[in-house]
């Protein structure tokens, strides 16, 4: 939970990184990619955070976690590749989720995972109940799910206490 004097540091940031967000979720929509650039700033200002509401050393904790994260998840891309000779999630999506964990910590990424993949399938059926054929085989922008899933575990983490 944020105490009274690092909530407006917090609130400026969060705003900020919501900026960030809804950026990569039209580009991911329009042009199928998340950029570098993007996900850099989100990592940097996630660090800043760190380190703002903490200390240096938290700071060197943040940036191992988003290693972490990010190589977690480059691993499971490489995997399920070699399984089923198709790309599951694009490396735009590894890059945001290695920037992600600066910010909620590898801990929250199991609910920004979930919630990512429920307002997902919350669109598929949407789409499918609007008409659109939906297979295995369709394609759907993941970044403006993985970017919900950030912006709400961020909420969930601050002011209810979960992830």
């Amino acid at each position: 939970m944020a105490t009274n004097s690092e909530a407006p540091w917090f609130f400026g940031l969060y705003l900020l990184l919501s900026v960030l967000c809804g950026a990569i979720a039209l580009i991911d929509l329009r042009r199928g990619i998340i950029p570098n650039g993007l996900n850099f700033l989100i990592a940097g200002l996630g660090l800043a955070q760190a380190v703002a509401a903490g200390s240096p050393a938290d700071g060197i904790e943040t940036i191992g976690e988003g290693i972490a994260a990010g190589a977690i998840f480059w691993l499971l891309r490489r995997l399920y590749f070699l399984w089923r000779k198709t790309d599951g999630l694009g490396l735009g999506d590894v890059k945001f989720l290695a920037a992600a964990a600066m910010w909620v910590g590898i801990a929250g990424i199991p609910t920004l995972l979930v919630i990512a993949a429920l307002t997902a399938l919350a669109a598929a059926g949407g789409l499918q109940l609007a008409g659109q054929q939906m297979t295995r085989q369709t394609s759907l922008p993941f970044g403006p799910f993985l970017v919900a899933g950030l912006l709400l575990t961020l909420v969930a983490q601050r002011w209810i206490g979960i992830g």
